[in-house]
């Protein structure tokens, strides 16, 4: 990249920093699956008692949508599924997608339907038109008489949703019988996979939503540094390095492509189903995946030789779920590679400029690596689950033999993911590990100029040392003639006569005062004389101590023996005898 082209983004990308965004916080993974029996309710949060109080089953009845007159997808999810409070559906952010959803944004669907013989056909899709125009029943018409319209030879019919509105979350989870945390699982972008309504010979429903890597080369500025209406949005991240907060959950910005990693969302149910079988893929509105994108790249993997065969060998739908794990996995390897060669980039500006302000965006990009190995993790745990839960429809087969064929092709493919997946991590892991000896050459560089620079000051140090010593010479030149002067300056009467003072008199005075200086310089710096184990009382009577340890010196030099002066006369028990 120019270096023009990268002034211009990083003006661009400090122009849109100025102000702080909020960030999306990290995802609840308690909250995740039905599996827990309180959703979406926290240890301090209050239980509603009118709802405990309630005389109504838990489970109600099944609708047949014919008689309700529309009333099941109006109080979705509580019509189906009454321990969601409106409290629970607040905090689950499913409350703000039906009521306050973007309603400029238009709401459609497209659909994909997959025939017996394994074709990929692109069956239209459906637009909301103007409230004036009823859209919401002519969804709920076209949903409800589905079964009947759809033809006997397709397999299944995937939906993609893009700009979602309220009333058609709700009734499509009237519909299909949705569990609402794979509403909140996609709104909130948090990782999932559970299997619900389990039918011996009949079928199930499965959920994945799990968070992958995607490169961007041009993102959209207006997504990725703002925070929209959505509840799930990419965050900004300022290019700066050295004023951003680390913050794993935003894009990752490589100045060396030009390129952000962004984190994507794939969210996906599917109703397995001996009376058909249908996939919901739901879309979020940001600089994510679009429905109209993966559409085309579905359709088009029916176009595959290799997997047009597995369509045809086997009627199960998991196979269809599985392309859609495979755009993630695309999105993985190519986001990878472009953080390989960036990590390249930094290790030759390391090397030739030794730039020590690297290290925050070494310590930055090994964040996101760290947060890139739990999200593979998830992304593992996604695929092993795909493969150990199998289609309770296919017990329905005639035959044993079609039955272990196609869980036979099932593991295959799902072991062909499970080996990219252990593929990327090592990847991953080896990008860690040379960042990790990109950062420990930085420190190298900074200590080998720090090495220089006290190379440099320590030979100043020496010439000034040399300097000192000449002054001391000439210092020692004039001491002679310096103590003549100040001797016959003394005001005593023999050298000035006329004046009190006498010889006598000065050595009064000198001798004493330089007794006691000699006496408390031996108390404080003593230790060095008489061992560092010497008490201060010792040091106090430092003539006797030092008298003592001389005699003790010969007694042991006469006996042929060693004796450590530094070793401590208190251990000597005829010290106190001696003394």
């Amino acid at each position: 990249m120019s270096s023009l082209r990268r002034r211009v983004l990083e003006s661009e990308e400090r122009n849109l920093t100025r102000k702080e965004s909020p960030r999306r916080p990290p995802p609840s993974h308690r909250h995740n699956s039905p599996s827990a029996p309180w959703p979406w309710i926290n240890l301090h949060d209050e239980i509603d008692q009118e709802q405990l109080a309630s005389p109504l089953p838990p489970v109600p009845a099944p609708c047949d949508h014919t008689t309700c007159e529309g009333s099941c997808w109006k109080g979705y999810p509580q019509s189906r599924f009454p321990n969601w409070t409106p409290s629970q559906l607040r905090r689950s952010r499913i409350q703000k997608a039906i009521m306050d959803y973007n309603k400029s944004a238009q709401a459609a669907i497209y659909y994909v339907d997959v025939d017996s013989e394994g074709v990929f056909k692109d069956s239209g899709k459906f637009v909301a038109r103007e409230k004036e125009d009823a859209p919401e029943d002519e969804l709920w018409d076209q949903l409800i008489n589905e079964d009947k319209q759809r033809p006997d030879n397709v397999r299944v019919r995937a939906l993609f949703l893009e700009s979602m509105s309220g009333p058609m979350l709700q009734q499509l989870g009237a519909k299909y019988n949705i569990e609402p945390f794979f509403f909140s699982s996609s709104l909130g972008w948090i990782p999932s996979r559970y299997q619900e309504e389990v039918r011996a010979k009949k079928g199930d429903h499965l959920t994945i939503t799990l968070i992958f890597l995607r490169t961007m080369d041009h993102p959209d500025a207006k997504s990725l540094h703002t925070f929209p209406d959505s509840a799930s949005s990419t965050m900004t991240t300022p290019f700066s390095y050295h004023e951003q907060i680390i913050d794993t959950q935003a894009p990752l910005f490589l100045h060396s492509g030009g390129q952000y990693l962004i984190l994507d969302l794939l969210a996906v149910h599917l109703v397995r189903s001996i009376d058909g079988n249908t996939l919901i893929s739901y879309h979020n509105s940001d600089a994510d995946t679009t429905a109209t994108y993966l559409h085309e790249r579905i359709r088009f993997a029916g176009q595959s030789v290799y997997w047009q065969n597995i369509f045809q060998s086997s009627p199960d739908p998991t196979f269809v779920l599985l392309t859609f794990i495979w755009h993630a996995m695309y999105a993985w390897d190519e986001a990878l590679e472009h953080l390989y060669a960036h990590i390249c980039f930094i290790e030759a500006q390391v090397i030739n400029t030794s730039d020590a302000n690297l290290t925050r965006e070494l310590h930055v990009i090994r964040a996101h690596l760290l947060h890139h190995s739990a999200l593979l993790e998830d992304f593992r745990k996604a695929v092993e689950f795909i493969m150990n839960t199998p289609n309770p429809a296919m017990d329905a087969l005639p035959k044993d033999s079609d039955r272990a064929f196609s869980r036979g092709l099932l593991e295959r493919e799902c072991k062909n993911l499970l080996s990219e997946i252990q593929r990327l991590e090592g990847s991953r892991t080896m990008q860690d590990k040379r960042l990790k000896n990109v950062m420990n050459l930085v420190f190298s560089s900074v200590n080998i100029d720090d090495s220089k620079r006290m190379k440099e000051l320590t030979e100043a140090a020496v010439r000034d040392s040399a300097g000192m010593k000449q002054i001391a010479y000439l210092s020692m030149v004039f001491l002679p003639a310096s103590f003549v002067a100040a001797v016959f300056g003394m005001n005593v009467g023999e050298i000035n006569p006329g004046t009190k003072g006498t010889w006598g008199h000065y050595f009064e005075t000198a001798l004493p005062l330089t007794l006691a200086t000699i006496w408390a310089v031996m108390v404080f710096q003593g230790k060095y004389l008489l061992g560092r184990d010497a008490t201060i009382w010792m040091r106090l009577i430092w003539p006797v101590t030092l008298l003592q340890q001389r005699m003790r010196t010969r007694q042991q030099m006469r006996r042929g023996g060693a004796f450590d002066l530094d070793a401590p006369l208190v251990a000597d028990s005829r010290w106190p005898e001696t003394f």
